[in-house]
């Protein structure tokens, strides 16, 4: 969503509200952009905007740090930031998005995943302010509701529009399993919403259900309900699937310079701006016009973000030497492998086959599990990594041991 200076009135125009409800916003509500800006600039106190959390996963990438930036824009505009561990949500598991029930957690993976993402969630978030952030767990007040009170929170909301939440229509119509506990996951969120008194909520688009069951609640329990605004969810390095790990075409937060520079450097140029827009604060009217030069700002950009500005031009000249300048070198020209004529998904280990860089698959698999085989100056060590398209692979260097490389592109004779 991006909204022109005529969208919201002049009296909204200090720019960090204009940060807030303008940039990398997919939907504001109630009342849009205009009416959440209204709310901020007359506001006399700080207002309290909750980001909740299921702690279901140890490692955070790029995707998860959107959310994170549009809270941290808040703390910068003196707004008090609650990060909320659902750490009794998690016991239930979010239904978002799943085909199937997702599976349990215990408390004891819980509270390692919490752990890790705080830690994580430093580099964005402001820790250090006093009084601009409070870490909160659900615990605190839904492992203490009662039989009845829960009985009364479920009265709440009917089957019928447990049901319209897309998530349950399809798995119902499919005939897949619906649980009854997973019924009470939107509700046990929006709970969250009334025991914090939220004056804004933040989510992904997915979360969309979720939010509003918050504002249903509040208004329940005689609150002034919260404004919700959802951020986009960030596609992948692949260039359309929603990043994530499982999918291999995340960047993590906490690699290191050197691997987050020649990832970010190979953005798809079709997403370089969406990246700039989601991940920085960079004027996309000062991007460079060239699509080379745009990937090699964004990367920049992004590791001295989460590193530092000498990390950053660290990682350009090192992945500069190693494409350019330093082992290859030695072999001159880099030979190019088509690897647009292959069949998808591939293994990492019929492309070394197919390229020539390896005699057979099983040399291939003996030699990622070597610690032989990189891509792009990565090790790569898992011997039954795929890809699902060629757009994951095109301009990328393929090397077995010091001197044998492929440069994988498209369209090559």
């Amino acid at each position: 969503m991006s909204l022109s200076s005529a969208s919201v009135s002049p009296t909204y125009r200090d720019p960090l509200i204009a940060q807030i409800v303008e940039r990398g916003v997919a939907e504001i509500f109630p009342g849009g952009a205009a009416a959440l800006a209204e709310r901020l600039a007359k506001a006399d106190r700080p207002l309290r905007v909750k980001l909740g959390i299921d702690p279901t996963r140890p490692d955070l990438h790029l995707g998860h740090s959107v959310v994170l930036r549009k809270l941290r824009q808040f703390q910068d505009a003196g707004h008090v930031a609650i990060l909320l561990i659902g750490d009794f949500t998690a016991l239930v598991g979010d239904p978002t998005g799943q085909s199937e029930a997702r599976p349990r957690l215990t408390p004891a993976e819980v509270e390692e995943n919490a752990r890790t993402y705080l830690e994580q969630a430093g580099k964005i978030l402001d820790f250090e302010t006093p009084g601009r952030l409070e870490v909160r767990r659900n615990s605190e007040w839904l492992a203490r509701l009662t039989l009845s009170e829960l009985i009364e929170l479920q009265a709440q909301m009917t089957v019928g529009q447990m049901l319209a939440k897309e998530d349950f229509a399809q798995r119902y119509q499919a005939g897949t399993p619906v649980y009854l506990h997973e019924f009470l996951y939107p509700l046990l969120q929006g709970y969250d919403s009334v025991a914090l008194a939220a004056d804004v909520e933040l989510g992904g688009t997915d979360q969309r259900f979720n939010l509003l069951t918050g504002r249903d609640l509040q208004i329940w329990k005689g609150q002034t309900p919260q404004f919700c605004l959802t951020v986009p969810l960030l596609e992948g390095l692949d260039g359309y699937q929603k990043m994530s790990k499982s999918k291999n075409n995340y960047v993590g937060l906490t690699e290191d310079p050197l691997t987050m520079y020649s990832k970010l450097e190979k953005v798809p140029d079709h997403l370089v701006q969406r990246y700039f827009e989601l991940l920085t604060s960079v004027p996309l009217s000062e991007l460079p016009e060239d699509p080379r030069q745009r990937q090699i700002l964004l990367a920049k950009t992004l590791v001295a973000q989460f590193h530092s500005p000498a990390a950053a031009e660290e990682a350009q000249r090192t992945a500069q030497a190693l494409v350019l300048e330093g082992s290859f070198a030695e072999t001159g020209s880099i030979p190019v492998f088509a690897i647009d004529r292959l069949s998808y998904p591939a293994k990492l280990s019929y492309i070394l086959r197919e390229s020539g860089l390896c005699k057979s698959a099983a040399e291939a698999r003996r030699q990622i599990q070597g610690g032989a085989v990189r891509l792009d100056g990565q090790k790569v060590e898992d011997p039954d990594l795929e890809f699902a398209h060629a757009s994951e692979l095109a301009g990328r260097v393929l090397q077995v041991g010091k001197k044998a490389f492929r440069r994988l592109v498209e369209g090559a004779d």
